[in-house]
């Protein structure tokens, strides 16, 4: 694995279009707004505040770039779903997001956050669904795995790739995290590093 030695934060952007002009590799990190997305992007890097953390879902409201061992960027994007604002700024959230997911080029892998402590929910299926139209490529990391039971994450887990395998013959790379357990960090972090090696 190669350690995450550098993680600076680079800026806040409202559109795709205003992101730094660089060809560094993009690795984004989505979920619904309360599956913990600040709280993975801290334990990854070893940075206990390098997102932050809000009992509040939908706290990140711009595209958050971080530059990571000065050659990849490490991008935090608005949570969709459950975030308690306005129908306006969840259209323009959604807008946000999507702009940036078609029109990167520069993105190499979007990690889609899923709450391992539950069961599919259509709002991640459907998000998933459109991510399959447009060829965006993703894996998916479940996490709050430390919150119920090995079997009911187990469980919850493959209910979930069920419900995906009914619109996909192969299912994306995934993996399983918990900050407070300290599961997943490394096989993300390799998984990464597999793809720049291809790319850098």
């Amino acid at each position: 694995m190669n350690p995450i030695n550098n993680a600076q934060f680079i800026g806040s952007f409202t559109q795709s279009e205003s992101c730094p002009d660089s060809q560094m590799p993009e690795y984004a990190f989505i979920g619904r707004s309360n599956v913990g997305k600040s709280t993975l992007i801290n334990y990854i890097t070893g940075r206990k505040t390098l997102a932050k953390v809000s009992r509040t879902p939908g706290k990140t409201q711009l595209i958050n770039y971080f530059l990571i061992n000065n050659t990849w960027h490490l991008v935090d994007l608005p949570g969709y779903g459950y975030a308690r604002v306005s129908k306006t700024m969840r259209s323009s959230f959604e807008k946000m997001i999507k702009t940036y997911l078609e029109k990167r080029t520069q993105l190499s892998c979007l990690f889609v956050l899923l709450d391992g402590s539950i069961g599919p929910q259509k709002i991640d299926m459907e998000f998933i669904g459109w991510l399959g139209k447009k060829q965006i490529p993703f894996s998916i990391i479940y996490t709050k795995t430390d919150r119920e039971t090995k079997n009911k994450i187990h469980a919850n887990i493959k209910a979930i790739q069920q419900e995906l395998s009914k619109n996909w013959a192969e299912l994306p790379k995934q993996f399983v995290s918990s900050s407070t357990k300290d599961i997943g960090k490394d096989d993300i972090l390799n998984f990464i590093q597999e793809i720049n090696e291809q790319l850098l």
